[in-house]
């Protein structure tokens, strides 16, 4: 018996029922769905679909949880935050492994997920007593003007399948702390763990409703957008998803945040620790996640007099990472999410190597034997790309890089910039002068200096361009839950 076949044996995964209110709904309108482990190839999981009515019965249950929400003091809502947060801590081991079953993150990784999820909550909880208004003076002296910040209501949260648990805390998290209700719609293809946040939810008292959850596909993210009752929409995914759903939403006004792609460059200037800068590009391009990740850093531009020293480095990170049965402790890459994705990525890499934009040095396939069954695609590295080959201008969202030279300073920034993205970048130096004037000239929403794309509770995320548009983490990620009134009080 395989690791993945033991992990199924033992791991008891969520009935698939939406979940609204405190009941557990099943015939519902979407249909079903059967999730494939994307490691196996085989259905572990039928999930109920939502559609219109379920949406409808959703938003009606999470405006009477807001109302219970807000008739809290402040004291016990941060409580209950803290409360959930614990929980979340309790299971952790459970999330993960569940978050393993969702989309076949490695188990190696997988635990980071419910450790994020967790951090976002205890940091936000913080904010329930704090999130101050203010008062200014006018021009009437007597007059009391007040500045305050109050929640939307209900929002809409549309969550990814690369990574729901870390999207839940970036978002649920702040709008619970902000006050409000959220309907959150996890994708098909990985609801597990949502389904199972929303349970832990209730189990540590918080009121019904406060987080739905309805797992569902376009249907039921166009209903929850084009609902009257839904006061904001926070959306994590794709560029063309989010035209879709700033479209739908604008039938009613409904501001929409979005965190979308990236096709972030890692910088390698010649000062730079090559061993580690090496590693760096290797884990953030074609390993994390199979390169499945908004953060990928799929355009690593290496400096001339280092490149060939770099590149020997970076291949052998590359063709050094076990890939295989993500439950196994010592893999480091496990499959793509779907067979779709992998004949897109395969086409992707096909198309690359027939138009020749540039030299395939390793991987370029599906894996076979023990693997064949999954849709794993061997880490792909492409060298000599030019930036403007569709290879480095659109986001491939597997594990596949391409690898540039640049001669200075001046065009490795003109060249990381020349994207319509700007999610991310990053930049290996060793030099503290270089890392601060490269971090200003380049147009993302985070620059990395030697590091790894390591989301924080602390850090405001969000793109630039066609990244995205609003702010998760921080202070700003709270004001995105949150809208001004102002109250002006005549004393004369």
């Amino acid at each position: 018996m395989t690791a993945t076949e033991q992990a199924s044996s033992i791991d008891k995964l969520p009935s698939g029922a939406l979940l609204i209110g405190d009941e557990w709904v099943t015939g519902a309108s979407g249909g079903l769905y059967e999730h494939v482990y994307a490691a196996t190839g085989r259905v572990n999981a039928t999930i109920e679909m939502a559609g219109e009515p379920e949406i409808d019965r959703a938003v009606a249950s999470s405006w009477d949880a807001h109302r219970q929400w807000m008739s809290l003091t402040v004291d016990r809502r941060r409580d209950l935050m803290i409360d959930l947060a614990d929980a979340v801590h309790e299971h952790t081991d459970e999330l993960t492994r569940l978050n393993v079953h969702d989309y076949a993150v490695p188990l190696t990784s997988s635990p980071v997920h419910p450790a994020q999820l967790e951090r976002f909550l205890r940091y936000y909880a913080g904010f329930v007593d704090k999130a101050h208004g203010l008062s200014t003076p006018v021009s009437l002296l007597d007059d009391l003007n007040i500045v305050e910040r109050e929640p939307y209501g209900v929002v809409g949260v549309i969550i990814p399948w690369n990574g729901p648990m870390y999207v839940i805390g970036m978002a649920v998290a702040p709008a619970l702390a902000a006050g409000n209700a959220v309907v959150l719609k996890p994708p098909e293809l990985a609801p597990l763990s949502s389904l199972r946040f929303g349970e832990i939810c209730l189990e540590v008292g918080l009121p019904p409703g406060l987080v739905n959850v309805l797992p569902g596909g376009p249907e039921a993210g166009d209903a929850l957008v084009r609902h009257p009752g839904i006061r904001k929409v926070h959306f994590t995914g794709g560029g063309p998803t989010a035209r879709k759903i700033t479209v739908a939403a604008s039938a009613n006004l409904t501001p929409v945040v979005t965190e979308l792609g990236g096709k972030s460059a890692n910088l390698v200037f010649a000062d730079a620790d090559l061993e580690a800068a090496a590693q760096l590009a290797a884990f953030q391009g074609p390993l994390g996640q199979s390169g499945q990740s908004c953060a990928c850093g799929s355009r690593i531009l290496v400096q001339d007099s280092v490149y060939d020293a770099f590149m020997e480095k970076f291949i052998a990170a590359v063709e050094g990472a076990p890939v295989g049965d993500p439950f196994d402790p010592s893999i480091m890459v496990g499959p793509v999410i779907s067979q779709g994705a992998a004949d897109r990525i395969i086409g992707v890499i096909d198309q690359a190597v027939e138009e020749r934009m540039g030299e395939l040095v390793t991987g370029g396939k599906r894996m076979a034997g023990d693997l064949a069954d999954g849709f794993y695609i061997a880490p792909t590295v492409f060298a000599g790309v030019d930036n403007h080959a569709p290879l480095a201008e659109l986001e491939t969202f597997g594990p596949v890089v391409s690898v540039m030279r640049f001669k200075d300073e001046d065009e490795a920034v003109r060249t990381a910039n020349d994207t319509d993205y700007g999610l991310n970048a990053f930049i290996q130096t060793t030099n503290l002068t270089r890392a601060h004037r490269v971090a200003r000239q380049l147009e993302a929403g985070s620059v990395w200096v030697n590091s790894g794309s390591d989301i924080i509770p602390q850090g405001p995320y969000g793109g630039y361009k066609q990244s995205g548009v609003g702010r998760a983490g921080g202070v700003e990620g709270l004001n995105e839950f949150q809208q001004v009134k102002n109250i002006r009080i005549a004393m004369d």
